[in-house]
């Protein structure tokens, strides 16, 4: 199965956060599952530790290279048409970057794994 991480699932999971339950460790754990990151949450990120909004142990480039290869994570780049996706979604979410990765996912057909339950507003899988 194919799964789109949502930003703080990913945050969670790398930094062995206690509020990321077992079912959904297992399901990243599972070698069967193919992982995805937004490229918005990775911008997303570099913001907020530019911001000084988050702290990470390293510095950006080597931390992404390292997590991504290590919890088999393909990172998602943004195309035109995830961006022009973002213009027909109904506006449940202010969130620039939550709306651009719930495209991602609905153009992709790609289910989102996320604990924010605005997503289940949108037509798209959301699993959690």
């Amino acid at each position: 199965m194919r799964i789109l991480i949502d930003t703080h699932v990913f945050l969670w999971w790398t930094m062995a956060d206690p509020r990321l339950p077992s079912r959904v460790k297992t399901r990243l754990l599972d070698p069967d599952n193919i992982l995805f990151l937004s490229v918005a949450s990775i911008w997303e990120i570099g913001i907020k530790v530019h911001r000084g909004k988050l702290h990470l142990p390293e510095k950006l480039s080597p931390y992404f290279s390292a997590r991504l290869a290590a919890y088999r994570i393909d990172p998602l780049p943004v195309t035109l048409e995830h961006v022009l996706e973002t213009a027909s979604l109904p506006a449940h979410h202010r969130d620039p970057f939550d709306r651009l990765i719930i495209a991602q996912a609905r153009t992709e057909g790609i289910p989102l794994l996320t604990s924010d339950a605005v997503f289940q507003k949108y037509p798209v899988e959301a699993i959690w």
